[in-house]
């Protein structure tokens, strides 16, 4: 049985320079996601700064992660404005992963960040608008296989960075413990997932030193993903080059010429970003349903996404907090098992999304997490099932992002503006979800982040169910309004 039929193996041949292009740069997304938590000591250390200031660069990623994807929607207007955005920003995170070793203050290391997150968020909006564009309403099997190159470049960047990761205290300015690699060791898996938790008295257990003699070569580790990252930008600028949208080359055909004119009106829709989607000239007319279809699509997002950056934030806290008290190197392979399910299982929703619809997907994947997380909070002392519970949820969290960019853009008639909305609310979710989860783990214990789970799957489930149902209503109101004007228009005609 082949994996795909003559008509979508087509259309990929049409466009394979395009969609290999956009996966590739979603490999450096997930490159530079994963790197920061486990060299966040060793960069402690180059920066010389305490535990407390070197976290205010997860939230400067993050923060800034998000308002990259509400300012990619800028850069959609052309097929020349999207690559020219992709192009500097898998650039820039070549440079940031090239100069981070340079930065010797915390403040510069944020600003780094900072930067690094804006590309990340350009990448994240451009990359599924443009498949969106191109394969309508076949793109959710190339947008599973785009969403698994972040889990790919999520592998890679730790692989890389540990064996250039210290050891010991990477700060020699005082005594050193026998138990400090150990120590190390659990600081770092802690620490793996606190972009936006204050650390409250973490470094009374933790006496680390900001003073001394600094031994780290975490550097290298930096500089080889620059190198690896580096392809992505020569492949934009060669499918610049071959779509001929430099200016010097403006009289050569171009490569999508044959079709221009099907996909002009989709060039046109939805000019300026996150805020250019609420044009009062293009929305005038719109029923109500139309805006719910973008709040309640967004809120699905907001609310898987904040699971998964709160399940990989904080699984290692439980798991080595009562009643579990895994040993840290066990409960330091959780956020590893997760990832590599949700890997696993973007590649096995490559063939369901050709097999199965997107609202199939969605359903089955939303109802799974929620009886995963039930059964994780009523087995809560079980370690046996906290690892499998782990490998099941990521397999079914692993298609709802992209299954739910392409079921809401063909809700709307592929109008170009919820891709902006749904990567904008997405990565709202993961920094509000983990800050709520962090302070209600530090306020009422470790049994809270099962809840939260709990809870937060629940309300994404029903709020999905309310998203089908005026998908229904909103489909019921454009069959009524085209029925009114083919019978005023009847008339007339004759």
């Amino acid at each position: 049985m082949m994996l795909v039929d003559d008509r979508v193996w087509a259309l990929f041949k049409g466009h394979w320079q395009h969609t290999l292009t956009y996966w590739s740069v979603f490999f450096s997304f997930g490159l530079c996601i994963a790197f920061l938590g486990p060299t966040i000591l060793d960069l402690r250390c180059q920066t010389q700064s305490t535990l407390q200031e070197i976290t205010w660069v997860f939230f400067a990623q993050q923060l800034f992660l998000m308002l990259g994807s509400a300012l990619g929607g800028l850069f959609k207007k052309t097929l020349r404005c999207s690559l020219s955005a992709l192009f500097v920003s898998s650039l820039v995170i070549s440079v940031v992963f090239a100069i981070i070793p340079l930065c010797h203050h915390v403040l510069m290391l944020a600003v780094a960040m900072a930067i690094s997150g804006t590309a990340m968020g350009v990448i994240d909006t451009i990359a599924n608008l443009q498949l969106v564009k191109l394969y309508q309403k076949d793109s959710a099997i190339f947008l599973q296989v785009l969403h698994f190159f972040i889990g790919l470049g999520a592998l890679v960047s730790p692989l890389v960075a540990d064996p250039f990761l210290s050891e010991g205290s990477c700060v020699l300015g005082g005594n050193m413990t026998a138990n400090s690699s150990t120590d190390l060791h659990h600081l770092r898996s802690y620490l793996a997932g606190k972009g936006t938790t204050p650390l409250h008295n973490v470094s009374h257990h933790y006496h680390l030193h900001t003073e001394g003699i600094i031994t780290t070569n975490v550097s290298y580790a930096f500089w080889i993903m620059a190198l690896i990252n580096l392809p992505v930008p020569v492949a934009v600028y060669v499918l610049m080059y071959r779509e001929r949208l430099f200016p010097c080359s403006n009289h050569s055909p171009r490569l999508l010429d044959k079709e221009k004119n099907s996909q002009k009106d989709h060039n046109i829709q939805g000019h300026g970003g996150l805020f250019g989607c609420c044009n009062y000239a293009d929305v005038k007319d719109r029923p109500a349903s139309y805006f719910l279809l973008y709040i309640l699509g967004g809120a699905v997002l907001f609310i898987t996404d904040g699971i998964i950056g709160s399940y990989t934030g904080f699984i290692y806290t439980y798991a080595v907090s009562p009643p579990l008290s895994l040993p840290h190197k066990t409960a330091g392979c959780l956020t590893s098992v997760f990832w590599a399910s949700v890997t696993a299982g973007r590649l096995a929703s490559i063939y369901l999304s050709y097999r199965y619809t997107q609202q199939q997907l969605i359903s089955v994947s939303l109802a799974g997490m929620m009886v995963v997380q039930c059964l994780l909070l009523i087995l809560y002392s079980s370690p046996v099932f906290l690892f499998m519970g782990t490998c099941v949820l990521g397999l079914f969290i692993s298609s709802v992002f992209p299954c739910m960019v392409a079921l809401t853009e063909d809700m709307v008639n592929y109008k170009g503006c919820a891709t902006t909305v749904l990567v904008t609310s997405a990565g709202t979710g993961e920094m509000v979800l983990q800050l709520l989860t962090g302070q209600l783990i530090h306020s009422k214990g470790s049994y809270s982040f099962m809840l939260v789970g709990m809870i937060s799957s629940c309300i994404g489930f029903t709020v999905f169910l309310g998203l089908i149902y005026i998908q229904h209503l909103h489909r019921s109101s454009q069959a009524a309004t085209s029925k009114e004007i083919a019978m005023t228009e009847k008339p007339s005609s004759e």
